[in-house]
């Protein structure tokens, strides 16, 4: 309990004295993760519209697919982007491996399936009938998805939540992608991580407590967002 509460303690100081390290560590968070989640978002949707609206066969296998992404175990992301980003894989000729970029690139495969699936499941919830009133009213087919994705916002924004949280909260890839370098990659994860390994418990909860609260704002401005869209 002790350790709690010093915990709470050194994050409330690290905060109010604004410590540089830890604002560096939590603002390339924020970058890594909402870059991310930014891509995952154009994607996502993107596909996850043109699977919802389009009949092909193995649709159903594809969907199955995008669902069981959701649930991407973070180490095996790291495991293959490694893989592939290594000086002698397919793609390490970038010369990207251990840096926020490759971290970047990890966090966007882990969060695109979530979004990607929220997005076939929102689209697949709207009236049939809604499409071609759409298209019966004069609207391009390019209007017509513009029109279904308004439609769909209020679950996309969920889409987006579920999709940052699932990066800004994983420490598997980024260690493996990213390196921890301190004042390059470090973030609040994986310094969390570390700071327990060394013992350091009192700064590890502060860090922790620091991920949290991002994490909420975060999560409030997207909230406020949705629900303020909300049908009345």
């Amino acid at each position: 309990m002790d350790l709690i509460i010093e915990g709470i303690q050194k994050a409330f100081w690290l905060l109010i004295t604004l410590d540089p390290e830890v604002m560096e560590i939590t603002f390339l968070s924020l970058q890594i993760s909402g870059t991310a989640t930014l891509i995952s978002l154009l994607i996502g949707v993107s596909a996850g519209t043109v699977i919802a609206l389009s009949q092909f066969p193995g649709k159903r296998f594809t969907v199955s697919l995008v669902n069981t992404g959701m649930g991407l175990p973070p180490v095996v992301v790291g495991l293959f982007v490694t893989i592939f980003l290594w000086r002698n894989g397919p793609l390490g000729f970038l010369g990207i491996l251990y840096t926020p970029t490759a971290m970047i690139l990890a966090q966007a495969v882990i969060a695109t399936p979530i979004v990607m699936g929220i997005t076939v499941a929102a689209m697949q919830h709207l009236p049939k009938k809604l499409r071609l009133q759409i298209l019966a009213l004069g609207a391009t087919r390019l209007q017509m998805v513009w029109v279904l994705i308004k439609e769909a916002k209020l679950p996309l924004l969920a889409g987006v939540m579920a999709g940052f949280g699932g990066v800004i909260s994983e420490v598997g890839a980024s260690i493996m992608v990213g390196g921890n370098i301190k004042g390059y990659s470090r973030v609040l994860t994986t310094a969390t991580v570390m700071e327990t390994s060394r013992g350091n418990f009192d700064v590890a909860i502060a860090l922790g407590i620091i991920l949290l609260l991002l994490a909420y704002v975060v999560n409030l401005i997207l909230t406020t967002i949705q629900q303020r869209e909300r049908p009345r």
